[in-house]
């Protein structure tokens, strides 16, 4: 049986607009986040989904209840669908990072996979068996169906990768912004890629991951 999920990467926030790492810190939606999750919720009026299901950090759980509210479904709470823990880098600007931490930030830079963080945090291949399971998990529990997920921008930069059968190591050469729409199918034990990044509903959205 094969499952569709529709990723969608939380509204913008401060943070984001100041390039400001923010990792498993709880921050909300600023103004134009609101209004990106209102005109998301908006252009996904009209499916059908079986389920929502959100990271427990405030900017996803907020960006999943205004889809929730319009279609009439409660939101499941899941941390394993949380951003990646940058340890230290937490609250430091890019930047800053480099500043403080020049040679954990190169191996975060080069996307290291077995790399983590001052102060803990998790490594490229620990995020991503995180990401893969929880995916994992959330088709087998709706064969056959559709369901919402939102979450974080690293979640998606794995899930990408998961589909596409990217190494972890590659640059990022595609687009992971801010309120978008992403379909992913699962179909014997295989993800694909249907839609990636769509945007129609929105008059702008950052991606000012790196």
């Amino acid at each position: 049986m094969t499952a569709r999920l529709c990723l969608i990467r939380h509204g913008e926030t401060d943070w984001n607009v100041a390039r400001r790492i923010q990792g498993h810190t709880d921050i909300p939606l600023n103004h134009t986040g609101l209004e990106q999750a209102r005109l998301l919720a908006q252009s996904l009026a009209d499916e059908q989904f079986d389920a929502i299901y959100s990271s427990d950090l405030g900017r996803a759980r907020q960006t999943a209840e205004a889809v929730a509210h319009r279609l009439h479904l409660p939101v499941r709470l899941d941390p394993l669908l949380r951003e990646r823990h940058y340890g230290d880098f937490q609250a430091l600007t890019y930047d800053e990072a480099r500043a403080r931490f020049p040679e954990a930030y190169t191996h975060f830079e080069t996307r290291e996979p077995d790399a983590d963080f001052p102060g803990g945090g998790e490594s490229l291949n620990v995020f991503l068996a995180r990401v893969r399971d929880a995916l994992n998990r959330i088709a087998d529990a709706h064969p056959g169906g559709s369901v919402l997920v939102a979450t974080h921008g690293g979640v998606l930069d794995m899930a990408h990768r998961v589909a596409a059968d990217l190494p972890l190591e590659k640059r990022r050469d595609f687009p992971i912004s801010n309120a978008t729409v992403n379909w992913l199918m699962r179909g014997d034990g295989e993800w694909r890629i249907l839609v990636w990044d769509e945007r129609s509903h929105l008059d702008r959205a950052l991606d000012e991951l790196p």
